[in-house]
């Protein structure tokens, strides 16, 4: 336990979760010290890169350069409905975090907990601080029992904070002490300075990658059902397979360009709400159901850095709100994309959560369970961005029209060839989901079809007997070819600063059920 009134630690601007260190050198470095339960509480955001809802989370400190406290890696999970699974909850966290900031070569020394929690129906905040008193104990004893002490744990609901490790009795006022105004504190005024930016929460995050919800939502399903009759079949003939993903290409290419001479507005939602009005719901569709190819997906994928990057991360959030109804599944695709995008720009918050919800559109998505892997463990995407330009430029070489029509060759993050599956007689399929091809039940529903490339991509179209194509909802090739990812000028790449000290854990998991660690590697 630790005195109120005593120094926590200092708090550097190359600590927080998801960036790059703001300074270059050690004599512009920002350094705020936290002295009091008020700071570390106020502290969490900038910790995090957001506002966490209904967490559990852990940040390491370290001692480093004959300084005690320096904040290392954070780990999150989302709070247990049950209390049951609480305990296992916190080994898992406090295990997750110790043991990735032990591959990191730096296991901390102490740790600081946080709880935090909203009220429900009929709770007080302080009602919240009683319930979680058990987990925040169990988090401590995790921390105990590998040899890592919790030097103060707070709780965090309804505007107020508690600490669950003050040694005087009646210090802390039974009904909590008021969190500070957002951006008022000397932290925030230092992290304003570094270029530091927190976001809202999590869930206002994931909104930007949902499906829709309103009445556009049919016309958008209306238009997959189209295009699905008229793509499935020539995805399932070899030969029209390669034309298919050209078409694809050429179209999301003009839409990037497109969505790069938009006028910018701003805010999040309002970005949001002028992309998709810059988006037809038939382009929409075309999009979605040429990336379940895994070839085209991974070609896709080159717009990754420079000019591009922006307006390709907004495309692929596009589709993944436009992957309504019966074809969520499929916005595994656009939803990988824009994880993969996201992380190699060095966002590697919005990284995460994109790809859990491509896992948790689709669990064996191997693409992206590969991607979260590597980004949990802080590997560098540069990697990843050689071999897709490689690929790239074999794609866009001239002579080589015959090499279009193979595969794409196996990266280290690239799923393993697989073994054909048996294309459907008729390539579209009105069955349930559960049911064999062929057979038929009262509700019509959509059914996956998988392609000669096998893997994970998925063609799927569904029929209605009362539902006919839209006119002029065929796939439209672009009059003219244009230039395909790779065929940029050299681009210089980023590439994450770590630095010495920092870890991030290795083992918790998201509220998607996910490997989730918040690092700042």
């Amino acid at each position: 336990m630790t005195n109120h009134s005593e120094t926590t630690g200092p708090f550097e601007s190359n600590d927080i979760s998801g960036q790059e260190p703001a300074a270059t050198s050690a004599d512009h470095a920002t350094q705020v010290t936290l002295r009091t339960p008020a700071e570390l509480a106020d502290a969490l955001p900038y910790l995090l890169g957001y506002r966490p809802e209904d967490s559990m989370v852990l940040v390491a400190l370290h001692d480093h350069a004959g300084r005690r406290g320096r904040f290392g890696g954070r780990a999150r999970l989302g709070i247990p409905a049950t209390e049951e699974d609480w305990e296992a909850a916190a080994r898992q966290l406090a295990r997750g975090l110790v043991t990735g900031s032990e591959r990191r070569g730096a296991r901390p020394e102490r740790m600081v907990a946080y709880v935090c929690q909203e009220p429900g129906p009929g709770e007080s905040g302080r009602d919240v601080k009683r319930r979680l008193e058990r987990l925040a104990q169990l988090m401590r004893t995790e921390c105990g029992n590998l040899d890592v002490p919790v030097i103060e744990a707070l709780c965090i609901s309804d505007g107020r904070f508690w600490s669950y490790c003050c040694p005087v009795k009646g210090c802390c006022p039974e009904d909590g002490s008021p969190m500070g105004l957002p951006g008022t504190s000397v932290l925030a005024a230092a992290a304003t300075y570094a270029g530091i930016q927190v976001r809202g929460t999590l869930r206002e995050l994931r909104a930007r990658f949902q499906p829709w919800e309103t009445t556009a939502a049919l016309e958008q399903e209306i238009a997959l059902d189209a295009a699905g009759m008229s793509l499935v079949p020539r995805l399932l003939d070899e030969s029209a397979r390669q034309e298919v993903a050209e078409e694809t290409l050429d179209l999301a290419e003009r839409i990037i360009r497109r969505y790069g001479t938009a006028a910018p507005v701003s805010g999040a939602h309002p970005a949001d709400v002028r992309d998709d009005n810059l988006l037809a719901d038939d382009e929409a569709a075309t999009l979605i159901l040429g990336l379940q190819d895994r070839t085209t997906r991974d070609r896709a994928a080159a717009w990754m850095e420079g000019d591009e990057a922006g307006p390709a991360l907004r495309l692929w959030r596009a589709l993944a709100r436009r992957c309504v109804g019966p074809y969520g599944e499929h916005a595994a695709a656009p939803l990988t994309l824009a994880g993969w995008v996201a992380w190699s720009m060095g966002d590697e918050l919005e990284a995460r959560e994109a790809l859990a919800m491509a896992l948790a559109a689709d669990p064996d998505y191997l693409f992206a369970r590969l991607l979260h892997q590597a980004c949990n463990e802080g590997l560098d995407p540069e990697a990843v961005r050689r071999c897709l330009r490689t690929e790239s430029a074999r794609h866009t070489t001239p002579g080589t029209t015959k090499e279009r029509t193979d595969p794409a060759p196996r990266t280290a993050l690239t799923e393993p060839p697989q073994p054909a599956a048996p294309a459907p007689a008729a390539g579209i399929q009105a069955d349930d989901q559960s049911a064999e091809p062929g057979s038929r039940t009262g509700r019509q529903r959509r059914r996956r079809a998988r392609n000669a490339d096998g893997d994970d991509g998925r063609q799927t179209a569904r029929a209605k007997g009362d539902r006919q194509r839209p006119a002029d909802t065929r796939p439209r090739p672009s009059a003219t070819r244009t230039s395909r990812p790779g065929t940029r000028s050299p681009i210089t790449t980023r590439t994450r600063a770590v630095g010495p000290g920092d870890a991030s854990a290795g083992g918790a998991r998201s509220d998607a059920g996910r490997p989730q660690p918040e690092g700042n590697g």
